[in-house]
């Protein structure tokens, strides 16, 4: 989700994409985190600001409908590898999560107000985030279309095309629309953009062929391919790699002691084996900062 710039867009245009798309609704099956308990970080725990630490409760803004990152499992419990990540991540810290659902645009406002405390939904590291909130990474992923399988698309010509997003993401707010204005500077038809509350639903406007293609996040095009089986295929390679990063309140102590219980989980195998669990060791990073993306 989760927002990215558009890298030059000549050279978006130029990766060609094969298109073909049909998505399984039904509730992926978790993978299973590994039952290793996580030890309280001292020296991670004593960074936190003392509100927090005497509340003992993380309050977390999250919009679970991004499988496998972070979406609802048929209990109705929110569940997903970044959930696991942040749960570990909060008993690294001595404290407990609360994840209060939200749509993806309202989490950030949400932290500036104090309604969060932190993010947890897949969020592209951005330098203009980072003057509203301070961004904590922790993986790195970058965005790919999908479509119809046996359809042949080619981003050459996505000019004129139906092309489904989540609302909020930079795909949907940046990348789609600079791609359309490539093609109407050329002459051609501008591109179409949808836009849905939720990545399902964008999912299923191709499956239903309300849309052409759609876009996201790389590791949750990935997982809408694997789920629907022969449905859906993916779309030329991954474009524009961001740091993952969990937005936290400006200036708080929270995004270092964060980056430190991140830190303390690569140091003791726990990240690695939650990466593993889901085959998402491509995306591991090696050491967590506080807004560690500097120019894009």
């Amino acid at each position: 989700m989760r927002f990215t710039l558009i890298a030059p867009v000549a050279a978006l245009a130029a990766s060609a994409l094969l298109l073909t798309g049909c998505v399984d609704n039904s509730t992926p099956t978790p993978s299973s985190e590994p039952q290793a308990v996580v030890e309280v970080d001292k020296a991670a725990q004593a960074l936190l600001p003392a509100e927090i630490a005497s509340a003992g409760v993380l309050e977390v803004g999250i919009d679970p409908t991004y499988p496998p990152n972070e979406y609802k499992n048929d209990a109705g419990d929110i569940v997903g590898w970044e959930v696991d990540l942040f749960n570990d991540i909060a008993a690294k810290l001595g404290l407990t999560a609360n994840y209060n659902q939200s749509t993806f645009d309202n989490i950030i406002p949400g932290i500036e107000t104090s309604k969060y405390s932190v993010g947890v939904s897949s969020f592209f590291d951005k330098v203009e985030r980072q003057q509203v909130v301070d961004m904590v990474s922790y993986f790195t992923a970058g965005s790919q279309f999908a479509g119809r399988a046996g359809e042949t698309i080619s981003t050459d010509n996505l000019c004129g095309l139906k092309v489904a997003a989540q609302n909020g993401t930079a795909q949907y707010l940046e990348d789609i629309p600079a791609m359309s204005k490539v093609c109407t500077d050329a002459g051609n038809d501008a591109i179409t953009l949808l836009g849905f509350d939720t990545q399902d639903q964008a999912t299923n406007a191709v499956l239903v062929s309300k849309a052409d293609v759609f876009v996201a996040d790389s590791p949750v095009t990935q997982f809408a391919v694997k789920q629907n089986d022969g449905k859906l295929q993916l779309v030329g390679d991954i474009y524009d790699v961001y740091f993952y990063a969990f937005p936290v309140t400006k200036g708080s102590a929270l995004a270092p002691a964060i980056a430190a219980a991140v830190n303390s989980l690569i140091a003791d195998g726990t990240y690695t084996s939650i990466l593993e669990a889901n085959g998402l060791t491509a995306g591991a990073i090696t050491t967590s900062e506080v807004n560690a993306e500097k120019t894009k």
